[in-house]
């Protein structure tokens, strides 16, 4: 954008944007005095709306350069053809945002909640008198996201046909069902996203690094892939040991397993599952799986609600989105596990009591567990050094005297008690 065609919008000092905020505020909860926030082809370069509630807000073409948007409500708002260059938009929600054509140049969307947000090229057009569009105005283009930072970001469904996102950081992020046609994510960091059922048809990913990335279902039709790094990505096909290739069926060896447990080791023989695949096996919910071994196993999207694993080793196994209400998982070796969105409710995670005198605590340490739903799991005494908890809900959890030393909570939700005596120990 010129210089000239800068100047031809109307530059906003913080006073106004304030008010018109808490104009906008006022109508949302239906108090009288408010108004709809209107910021189209305004500037907003540098101002902070930060933590303000600005959902429905019309920013169509503003310039908000460096703005500070973190932790801002702006569902459903109009960005349509906005300059938003190195603005900060950490923990934002933009649920159904129109984002198209908008610039995201070196912007800061870490932990943003980007769901079903339109961010397609954006075009202009009008009606000509036989009811067919004709487009005004094509400068706006495609939506610019080189080097945006979306770590962690929720982006499911998120429409982002062309988008260019060269050298983006989406590490980690939620990409389930987004549309992704003809995207240039060249050298894109894709490390640990969950791109299930995606369309990454056409998709740009010369050097992109998609290590240990979801690609189950997704559609990778003409993408080009020259330098790419797919390792350890999980995809429809299997990773690791598959139940088919073992000597006894699989079925039969839980069983026996379960025989094992029940008798104190007299009849049956504990199962190994050390690097198997388990995705397809559907019965293991509400088991007695006590002291299972089954280090770097593959159980992602599995629904094992209600299952025993006390004192299993389950070091590195991939639990992504797995459902794990109720079970539990008193003195387990969740080592360097996965456990993004994993459903943990009411789960038991405290210290399994081997003898009079002994307890087995559970250990999560370098666990990683973004947005993992701990509500009412019982993680006393648990050990979650280096865990990557980012965003992830403690509600209602018990943790005394769990250890949390060098653990990442950025946007956790924690119980009142343990926030203040974190702080107080800080």
């Amino acid at each position: 954008m010129s210089a000239s065609e800068r100047r031809s919008f109307a530059k906003l000092t913080q006073k106004d944007a304030s008010a018109a905020a808490a104009r906008h505020e006022l109508l949302y909860s239906g108090r009288m005095g408010g108004a709809r926030a209107v910021f189209a082809f305004c500037d907003l370069s540098g101002l902070d709306l930060s933590g303000r509630n600005l959902a429905d807000a019309d920013f169509t073409g503003a310039i908000m350069e460096e703005a500070n948007l973190a932790g801002a409500r702006m569902d459903s708002a109009s960005f349509f053809g906005a300059d938003l260059r190195r603005a900060n938009l950490a923990h934002a929600s933009l649920r159904r945002g129109d984002l198209r054509g908008v610039c995201l140049r070196g912007a800061n969307l870490i932990g943003a909640d980007l769901y079903e947000a339109d961010l397609r090229e954006g075009t202009i057009a009008e009606k000509d008198k036989y009811g067919n569009l004709r487009i005004l105005q094509h400068d706006v283009g495609p939506s610019e996201l080189p080097a945006a930072f979306l770590n962690s970001a929720n982006l499911e469904r998120a429409k982002m046909n062309g988008v260019m996102a060269s050298q983006a950081d989406f590490t980690d992020a939620m990409m389930k069902g987004c549309r992704l046609l003809r995207a240039n994510l060249r050298q894109a960091r894709l490390a640990g996203a969950n791109l299930e059922n995606a369309d990454l048809t056409g998709c740009n990913l010369t050097g992109a690094s998609l290590v240990g990335a979801i690609l189950v279902g997704a559609c990778m039709e003409l993408a080009v892939t020259d330098g790419a790094d797919f390792s350890k990505a999980l995809t429809g096909e299997a990773a690791g040991r598959q139940p088919k290739q073992l000597a006894v069926p699989l079925d039969e060896m839980l069983e026996a397993h379960v025989r094992w447990v029940e008798t104190d080791g007299h009849e049956g023989k504990p199962a190994d599952l050390s690097g198997m695949d388990l995705r397809e096996a559907a019965t293991l919910g509400r088991q007695r799986l006590t002291a299972l071994i089954a280090p770097d196993a593959v159980f992602y999207g599995l629904d094992l609600e209600g299952v025993s694993l006390q004192g299993s080793n389950l070091q590195g196994a991939d639990l992504r989105s797995v459902r794990l209400v109720g079970a539990d998982l008193r003195g387990v070796n969740m080592m360097g596990a996965k456990l993004n969105y994993a459903d943990l409710r009411d789960a038991k995670l405290g210290p399994l009591m081997i003898s009079d005198a002994r307890l087995l605590p559970a250990r999560l340490d370098g666990v990683t567990a973004r947005y993992a739903d701990f509500r009412g799991a019982d993680l006393r005494r648990a050990s979650l050094v280096g865990g990557a908890l980012a965003y992830a809900n403690f509600i209602d959890a018990h943790l005394r005297d769990a250890d949390t030393q060098d653990a990442d909570l950025t946007g956790a939700k924690l119980p009142a008690t343990f926030a203040e005596s974190a702080i107080a120990a800080g």
